[in-house]
């Protein structure tokens, strides 16, 4: 079974009346790179979800994770300089 990233959730589509339900299923492959890593920097993250969104980052070959601290629009890390 896939690792899941979230529960599954629910997708409604159309009118008041003539509503039509859609599972939306929340595997952590699918999940953008982005959103995995702000949760592992995050700090109120649960240790064990971190480390399922550190193996699927491994697993895409991402190396570094911890992006925390000072950048300017560049992307640049400013925290050494003076």
């Amino acid at each position: 079974m896939p690792t899941k990233f979230k529960p599954d959730g629910f997708e409604y589509k159309g009118t008041k009346h003539n509503r039509k339900a859609t599972v939306v299923k929340n595997y952590i492959k699918a999940t953008s790179k982005q959103v995995l890593i702000d949760y592992v920097n995050s700090s109120s993250g649960k240790p064990k979800i971190k480390q399922k969104c550190v193996n699927e980052l491994t697993r895409r070959g991402i190396k570094r994770m911890n992006v925390s601290g000072e950048k300017d629009q560049t992307g640049l890390d400013l925290r050494g300089m003076k």
